[in-house]
């Protein structure tokens, strides 16, 4: 027997492989971060005087904040919060709101803080791309100004090869993003080493009182200051959102052994550049090595800035292929873009708006330190958002008592309000670009809830009772034909629309009939042994209930071929899949939602993808009828 697989020596080069995976695809952004950081903080735009305490106060304020935000608030406190495993702000939103009753205004309030986190992500995954790709093409205007002009155009053209390639999966180049990212990691280390070598000096910043005096002596101007430096910490989110890939223990050991100290040393490194260097503040990240190096940190730094920019785009599918199964927003096109990896999936509709908005930014704001004032807001907001579910979940469902409840959560909660605070000074910079994104996406996502949740409720209201109906059916039962009929129910429904249409039309029953009815559940995954439940009806009527994680695609043939190990065989050649085609039609009398927002909708409902489509359901299994719904 081989055991190779259980000897400490593969298990301890398995956490390794898992490791570098996780250094490429968890930490480009945060890792590209020292690419414009320095240089927006003491931009003209803040006013913040370029001296040694100023800088000393600066570098103190990123080196803790790397300590207390990303090191103690997420790699310690929040990768603790895994739903079975998965983390990022819909499954900690799940999560929390599990730990309360379905219905409830606390659930209600949950579900909108979720809802509005996952939007102020999207607005971050639009920023992200632009500012990281953009401010590693500018090392060019280090090099020579003459080289201007040619920023955007090569910006632009670096974002649309990156977002044409997405259909293809990053299976084939992913495996390369690791390695590239530890040379990346190193590099930023060897240029903080030299340059703190020059100017120790600058290892005063480690000391917290730096960053104390900073805040006090320059009031305001350091409140304001406050909007760039957390553009040191963007990314942090990404720890918790890719916990399920890797597990906590690669993100950890990566964190603490690599990145960290990378970025730590960079930071101080940049720091003392501009000691001895103030003159390099346009751009002191390409200077770090003098004009020999700007070419190659410019390919090394593009190269960095597309990982990082890959992760996000990757995160932004998964993200929304998780709304769509919660029911957050209408069902669109996902592919799978690997036959090992279920979590690699690619969905058109979000990279096709994602790059345009991506490219309004880039043309938009121009630069870098323009798109310095866009970011913070929606990352400070995305992380108050986490922090406060993070307090509902270490309350409600871990239980632990009131007290350590905030003991745990208040700390982080304060400085995530002081960033945010601080950024929404920057609103008329830019700040309203990732919140007008954020906005839109909110309003589709809380249109489609309300929305589904009033057309559920109305269903009840007119459902014909399952039981009730099949008994009065058989007394005179109608003539029945062979093969397998499956119909789909809502959950809460009665008789399906488009069994009584097909009833009334075709008059005709067939000799055995399914009724499946489709659970999501808060939960990132559920095996198939746990996938479907079988209940005998009567009349060789079954009523099927299958059970989806958020993260689960859905694939009903493969579900009910599992129904065979609860005595009911499935030959998908020998059903009919008969789905209603539904169109929503207004109900004012009925207390029905503002005009507009029926209207929305019911646009989102006739553009959403279809059920056959969804459910992967053979194309020519599917029968449709057409039916109406009330709103």
């Amino acid at each position: 027997m081989d055991n190779a697989a259980n000897t400490p020596q593969e298990k301890t080069g398995r956490l390794a492989l898992i490791t570098l995976g996780a250094l490429g695809v968890v930490y480009g952004d945060i890792g590209t971060s020292p690419l414009y950081t320095m240089k927006t903080i003491f931009s003209k735009e803040f006013g913040l005087m370029l001296d040694t305490p100023n800088l000393l106060g600066a570098v103190s304020l990123i080196f803790w904040g790397l300590v207390l935000i990303v090191s103690l608030k997420y790699v310690t406190l929040i990768l603790r919060a895994d739903n079975h495993g998965e983390g990022g702000i819909m499954a900690l939103m799940a999560l929390a709101s599990a730990s309360v009753k379905d219905g409830s205004r606390r659930y209600y309030g949950l579900l909108l803080i979720g809802l509005l986190g996952a939007a102020l992500f999207y607005g971050d995954s639009v920023i992200t791309p632009a500012i990281s790709v953009l401010s590693a093409i500018e090392g060019l205007e280090v090099a020579t100004p003459a080289l201007k002009p040619y920023v955007v155009p090569l910006t632009i053209v670096v974002l649309v090869v990156l977002y044409l390639v997405q259909h293809k999966g990053t299976g084939s180049i992913g495996k390369w993003f690791g390695p590239i990212m530890l040379l990346w990691f190193f590099a930023l280390a060897a240029m903080g080493v030299i340059n703190i070598l020059k100017a120790p000096g600058v290892l005063a910043a480690v000391n917290p009182y730096h960053a104390l005096t900073f805040m006090v002596r320059n009031k305001t101007l350091a409140f304001i200051a406050l909007g760039a430096v957390v553009l040191a910490f963007t990314g942090a989110e990404a720890l918790y959102a890719d916990m399920g890939h890797f597990g906590k223990r690669p993100i950890r050991m990566a964190w603490f052994g690599i990145v960290a100290p990378a970025l730590a040393l960079n930071y101080l490194g940049q720091g003392a550049l501009l000691m001895t260097h103030p003159d390099a503040i346009a751009n002191p990240f390409f200077q770090q090595l003098g004009a020999w190096s700007v070419y190659p940190l410019v390919v090394l730094s593009t190269v960095a800035t597309v990982i990082a920019s890959q992760a996000t785009i990757s995160g932004t599918f998964s993200m929304t292929h998780e709304a769509i199964s919660l029911g957050a927003l209408p069902r669109m096109k996902v592919e799978h873009t690997s036959e090992d990896e279920v979590g690699q999936i690619y969905i058109p509709l979000m990279n096709w708006m994602q790059l345009i908005a991506v490219i309004l930014a880039v043309v938009g704001f121009g630069s870098s330190d323009a798109l310095g004032a866009a970011y913070g807001i929606a990352v400070t907001g995305t992380m108050l958002i986490t922090t406060i579910l993070t307090f509902f979940v270490i309350r409600y469902c871990w239980k632990y008592n009131l007290a350590l409840s905030l003991a745990a959560t208040a700390f982080f909660f304060v400085i995530d309000v002081t960033l945010f605070a601080a950024n929404t000074l920057k609103f008329l910079q830019g700040g309203w670009f990732p919140l007008v994104v954020g906005a839109v996406i909110l309003t589709v996502m809380m249109t489609w809830e309300i929305g589904s949740r009033r057309v559920s409720r109305n269903l009840e209201q007119d459902a014909v009772p399952l039981d009730a109906f099949l008994e009065s059916l058989f007394i005179e039962p109608p003539p029945r034909v062979a093969g397998t009929a499956v119909y789909f129910r809502r959950v809460g429904e009665g008789v399906p629309h488009a069994m009584l249409h097909n009833l009334v039309h075709n008059k005709v029953a067939h000799e055995r009939i399914l009724f499946v009815t489709v659970h999501p559940e808060n939960v990132p995954c559920i095996g198939d042994g746990e996938r479907a439940r079988v209940e005998a009806l009567g009349h060789n009527c079954f009523q099927v209930n299958l059970y989806y994680g958020f993260k689960d695609g859905r694939d009903i043939p493969h579900a009910l071929s599992l129904c065979a190990d609860q005595g009911l065989s499935f030959d998908v050649m020998e059903t009919s899949f008969f789905i209603a085609r539904q169109t929503v039609v207004p109900t004012p009398k009925r207390g029905g939602l503002p005009h507009w927002l029926e209207g929305l909708y019911a646009l989102l409902y006739r553009n959403a993808r279809s059920a056959a489509d969804y459910y992967r359901v053979p194309a020519n299994r599917v029968i449709e009828l057409g039916a109406q719904i009330a709103i």
